[in-house]
């Protein structure tokens, strides 16, 4: 039986795709306003306590995730992705051998256990075992949000992000990794969950990057969201332009009151 695209699954079925993206930051209530703003968002609460919220997108399914918990982990307002993973503890153990560094965890939650870790170039992603939200299963239909990793060697991050993750190990997750000239791509069946840029793969490391996963949201209108995030208290750190990477459509890069940077793109 095909399953609905939203509903929950185990993460250890996805083989390393992304299957959430979540918001650290220092308060809850002006994050809430802000995004609500700016991308429409309704927030529910979740198991995890009075310092999460769950934002719920268009047409009910859930969008990203909140926690007002920068301050506690020591940490700066970022938004971070998540991969799926099947053991969180296995796979912090590779991500150690592989030179890189697991900051947080992992940690037991109501639901599963994640982890918070910094690849060799230095972007800070996460990792999840449990049931994954639902909206956010692989092979039906796009994702809430898209990822792309600004990084300084994309060959090396997708060598290192395939170790640890399992990209292309499984072929009935559906997920599929292209080397492309400057980019490296991971797809699965409905279309692309995440790209790895960062100058031509033939070319030297650029030491002027600094490497961090970048975290899309799509909208309709995306002029209309970068006016409402200035009005909102936030700023635009990159005005509508066309995709240079995607090749198509307008992209904005914003930042939200408490620093957190985000983009959004149109379609």
């Amino acid at each position: 039986m095909e399953r609905s695209p939203h509903t929950p699954v185990p993460s250890g079925a996805l083989a390393g795709a992304p299957c959430w993206v979540s918001l650290m930051t220092h308060d809850l209530a002006a994050a809430e306003e802000f995004y609500g703003a700016v991308l429409g968002w309704r927030f529910r609460a979740t198991p995890l306590g009075e310092e999460f919220a769950v934002a719920v997108g268009a047409g009910g399914a859930p969008a990203a995730g909140i926690g007002a918990v920068a301050s506690s982990l020591q940490a700066g307002v970022a938004w971070i992705p998540y991969f799926a993973v099947g053991d969180a503890d296995a796979t912090a153990a590779r991500v150690r051998e592989r030179g890189a560094t697991v900051a947080v965890g992992p940690l037991t939650m109501p639901v599963g256990r994640a982890a918070l870790a910094a690849d060799p170039q230095g972007a800070t992603f996460g990792f999840w075992a449990g049931m994954t939200m639902e909206g956010w299963s692989v092979g039906h239909g796009p994702a809430p949000a898209t990822l792309r990793l600004r990084t300084r060697d994309a060959f090396a991050a997708a060598i290192f992000y395939g170790e640890v993750l399992g990209w292309g190990a499984v072929p009935e997750a559906g997920l599929d990794v292209r080397y492309e000239q400057d980019r490296v791509r991971v797809a699965d069946r409905g279309g692309a969950v995440a790209e790895l840029y960062g100058g031509a793969l033939e070319s030297p490391p650029d030491p002027q990057v600094r490497p961090r996963w970048e975290v899309h949201f799509r909208v309709t209108d995306v002029a209309a969201a970068a006016g409402a995030a200035a009005a909102a208290g936030g700023a635009v750190v990159a005005p509508p332009a066309q995709d240079t990477v995607r090749g198509a459509g307008l992209v904005a890069t914003l930042r939200d009151p408490d620093g957190g940077v985000f983009t959004v793109a149109g379609g």
